[in-house]
């Protein structure tokens, strides 16, 4: 019995990082308007669409410490979407913090906030809703609450609260205690032909 939760949680870590190594190339920003405030140095943008690499992004509101993502801090409000080369994201918030070229953290928050990826060597599609998502890169953790759900080809788990350790590569779940708030976790029994190897594999 195979359970994919794992790699559907590091795929969401490695699509969090929204394609590190994007993030030296040219940057692409349009805006319906732009303004700077100076007392809180933030440039803010209406109707914003940016992008970078295979990364787009597309949100009504954004504000950032710097047009880069080399040191900066970007916030990003209303009809939140957010693409890159292996999946898409939908939120009704974001907040991307960046130094030295790298993801350091990454918050995203909806009613729910939605998560569809793909794996490189299937055509399946793993999808993930929760209330928020928080990546942390220096805790090594991707923390899933409110709601979190994770499904894929069948396989499904619903927890209030989700946290997968990056580097034990390890899933903690818990309930919210309330009422039928349970883990629950759904898994499809591989296929006779998935569990016995081909002619070509034993060979």
């Amino acid at each position: 019995m195979k359970i994919r939760f794992l790699y559907a949680l590091i795929l969401l870590s490695g699509l969090a990082a929204a394609q590190s190594g994007d993030l030296r190339l040219p940057i692409t920003l349009a805006a319906d308007s732009t303004d700077y405030d100076g007392k809180s140095s933030m440039m803010m943008f209406q109707g914003l669409r940016l992008s970078q690499g295979t990364t787009n992004i597309e949100a009504d509101e954004g504000r950032a410490t710097k047009i880069d993502f080399e040191d900066s801090t970007w916030h990003f409000n209303g009809n939140v979407v957010i693409d890159v080369e292996a999946g898409h994201i939908e939120s009704d918030s974001a907040e991307l913090r960046f130094k030295d070229t790298q993801l350091r953290l990454a918050i995203f928050e909806g009613a729910p906030a939605t998560f569809e990826l793909q794996r490189p060597d299937s055509e399946e599609i793993t999808y993930a809703q929760a209330g928020k998502l928080k990546y942390d890169l220096d805790a090594g953790t991707v923390e899933f609450s409110d709601q979190a759900v994770i499904t894929e080809g069948g396989n499904r788990i619903s927890s209030s609260y989700l946290l997968y350790n990056i580097t034990e590569q390890r899933i903690s779940a818990q309930s919210s205690g309330e009422g039928d708030e349970k883990v629950k976790i759904t898994v499809i029994p591989e296929t006779i032909e998935e569990q016995v190897p081909s002619e070509d594999e034993s060979s």
